[in-house]
This record gives C-alpha cells, sequence and structure tokens, in this order.
C-alpha cells in the first residue's frame, strides 16, 4: 500500500468533511484514498468506484472547448440570410408555376442555373434547418427540371435528374419529394409502354402519400396503365383511391404549381382513362370540361399540354362516330401548341393514329395526320 507523508495527512475534520463529501456522491476519492476505502470493504477499487463514463455531449464540448450556450449558438450560425433564403422559395415556387405554359428550352435552362446555385448554399456555413430546407428547395427543383427534360425528350438526363431529386428527398426525409420522383418514374414508364411497370412503381410509392397531392396523382398513373391493360375494376379502384385522397386534402391554394393535383387536373387523367376504356361519351365530357378549366376568361390557354391530349380525345370519339373530318381537325389542333411533353403528345397521339388506320387506312386525311406526328421528335 502506497503511503503519504505525515506532513501531507489531512486532519481529522478534514477527513470527516471529505467521507461526508464522498458518501454524498458531492465528489470521489483520489487515488490515494480510493483503494484504501475499497480494502476496508474487503473489494477492489475499480468495484467500489467504477470509472464513469462521461456524457456524450460533455465530451463534444469539452474537445471544442467551448460552454453549451457558444455550442448551440454555433449551430445556428449560417452564412445565408432570411432574404436569400426567402428568394430561393420564391423562384423555386416561380419555376413549378411555369412548367405549364413556359418554353421548356428556357425553363430547362433557368431551372439547371438555379439548382446550381441552390446547390452551392450547401457549400456554407448552414445552421441545420437551413441545411435540410435548402436540400427540400433543391430536391423541388430537380424534379421539375427532370420533367422539363423528359418533355424535350431527353430521357436518360430526365432519369438521372429523377434519381438525383429522389436522393435529395430521403437525404432531407421528405417524403413527398421522393413520392413525386416515384411518380415520375410511373410516368416514364407508362409512356414508354411498361404499363405493369408503371402499376408496380405507383403501388410501392402509396405508402406515406394518402394525404398529399402526389397520392393522386399516384393512383391517376395507376389508372391509366389499367386501363391500357383492359382491367375496367381496377381503373374504378385507382380512381376511387385518387377521388378520396382529393377529398381529404384541403383545397390548394395555388393550383398553378405543377405539384399540385385538384379535382380539374383530376379530371384530365378521367378523361384518358374513360377514352382508353371505351366510355365515349363520358370521355367526350371531361375533354370539354378539361378545355374550359384550362382556358382563361381572355381565351388564352393556361395549360396548352392538358387541351392536346383533351383535343386527341376529342378525335378518337369522333372517328368512332365516324366522323373523319372533325377526328383530323381536333387530332391536328393537338399539334399547334408551342408548350408540349413530347413523349406524352406522341403516345397518345399514336393511340389516335391506331384508330384512324383501323377505321379509315387509306384516306388521305389520315395520312396528314400520321404525317404531322411523324414530325414529332422524341429523344
Amino acid at each position: 500500500m502506497r503511503a503519504k507523508s505525515s506532513q501531507n495527512l489531512p486532519t481529522d475534520s478534514t477527513l470527516l468533511r471529505n467521507w461526508r463529501r464522498w458518501e454524498s456522491g458531492e465528489s470521489r476519492p483520489d487515488e490515494f484514498y480510493a483503494p484504501i476505502i475499497a480494502a476496508a470493504f474487503e473489494t477492489v477499487t475499480a468495484a467500489f468506484f467504477p470509472k464513469s463514463r462521461p456524457n456524450r455531449d460533455d465530451e463534444l464540448l469539452s474537445a471544442t472547448g467551448m460552454d453549451t450556450l457558444e455550442f448551440i449558438g454555433r449551430l445556428r450560425m449560417s452564412d445565408v440570410n432570411n432574404a436569400t433564403l426567402d428568394a430561393v422559395r420564391i423562384t423555386a415556387q416561380r419555376l413549378c408555376c411555369e412548367y405549364a405554359y413556359a418554353d421548356p428550352h428556357l425553363l430547362h435552362a433557368d431551372g439547371t442555373a438555379w439548382l446550381r446555385r441552390i446547390t452551392s448554399l450547401l457549400d456554407g456555413r448552414l445552421s441545420l434547418g437551413q441545411h435540410r430546407e435548402i436540400l427540400v428547395l433543391a430536391g423541388w427543383v430537380a424534379l421539375l427540371v427532370g420533367c422539363v427534360e423528359y418533355d424535350l425528350g431527353r430521357r436518360a438526363a430526365a432519369e438521372a435528374t429523377r434519381r438525383a431529386a429522389d436522393s435529395l428527398g430521403r437525404e432531407a426525409g421528405n417524403p413527398e419529394i421522393v413520392g413525386w420522383a416515384a411518380e415520375m418514374s410511373a410516368w416514364f414508364a407508362l409512356t414508354q409502354g411498361n404499363f405493369r411497370g408503371a402499376i408496380e412503381v405507383s403501388e410501392q410509392a402509396k405508402a406515406g402519400t394518402s394525404k398529399v397531392s402526389v397520392g393522386v396523382q399516384l393512383a391517376a398513373q395507376r389508372a391509366k396503365a389499367w386501363a391500357r391493360l383492359g382491367d375496367r375494376r381496377a381503373v374504378a379502384a385507382a380512381l376511387d383511391d385518387g377521388r378520396a385522397i382529393l377529398s381529404r386534402m384541403g383545397h390548394p391554394a395555388d393550383l398553378d404549381n405543377h405539384f399540385v393535383v385538384d379535382s380539374t387536373k383530376f379530371d384530365f387523367y378521367a378523361m384518358d382513362c374513360c377514352r382508353v376504356s371505351g366510355q365515349d361519351r363520358m370521355a367526350e365530357r371531361y375533354a370539354q370540361q378539361v378545355i374550359r378549366d384550362s382556358t382563361r376568361p381572355d381565351g388564352s390557354i393556361r395549360n396548352p399540354m392538358r387541351v392536346s391530349e383533351a383535343r386527341l380525345t376529342l378525335a378518337v370519339v369522333a372517328v368512332r362516330d365516324r366522323d373523319l373530318e372533325r377526328a383530323v381537325e381536333e387530332g391536328l389542333s393537338a399539334f399547334d401548341s408551342g408548350r408540349k411533353s413530347l413523349p406524352s403528345l406522341a403516345w397518345i397521339a399514336g393511340e389516335a393514329a391506331r384508330e384512324l388506320i383501323e377505321r379509315y387506312p387509306g384516306d388521305p386525311r389520315t395520312q396528314r395526320f400520321l404525317e404531322q406526328l411523324k414530325g414529332l421528335s422524341v429523344g
């Protein structure tokens, strides 16, 4: 046993005070007294006085040399001010609202430029909240850019951007962005004729989307796929799912945002399903409603891509009614819009072309429509 010189031994009163502090847990015996006390109780020092494990926060604070308030202050420090974040929020919203009508080449250039600016903010010092919000904003803009790329026929680029948006959504913990990335995958599959794949993607993405717009759109994509597979019962079930989600949602404040779904957009999807299922009169009513909803009071078109598909629906109904003149007129008008989603338009126009060829294969008017269809350039 180690010994201390008599000059260094504490007085009885000091030893008594220390003993009381040790018993209360206020302090611990030092390396001299701890083994003596343990031996008195016939045990080892480690059993009687186990080494305490420091709190992980205490370790972190100790390692940084900061107290708690200073540490929390550092976590809240940022190189990005509120005005900058407000500008990014406004811009992301603007881009998503311009999707329906803006020139796709210009919108793509604007969107990619802003995506670079937004992601560059991640290189600076950000608070935890700002970091997550920037990831979310970048995710929405990436979704928008991916949609425009697909509209332009750039399939490989669109898929890469879609995957990037999905990654941003997962990193930010935002299930809505992840859901829209899945919806894009279903859309890609549909327009490429992979109907089973579209259904599978939509089914897998259902969880967590029962109260948001993307849940409606996923249901609509399932319905469109089932319609082409000839399962009317599954079509009705999918449309019912979409309507149920719409009924649970509040009415959206901004109907221009591409990633917002309301009843008018749902009519657009129901129109497609009715046309494919052969419910001509209902498809015609939906198409006329879509055109009305997409037309401003001054006659200008707010949703030209929806109007194009509505015109193709009217063309299909007309050709089934043996009105070739009207069918070709409606069909050709679908190509007039400057804002097109090339894969979607080519897909629906191709379905209309099959109806024309089946009933009027050698008619010059059918050939005129087919020539216009061939003029669509899809990458």
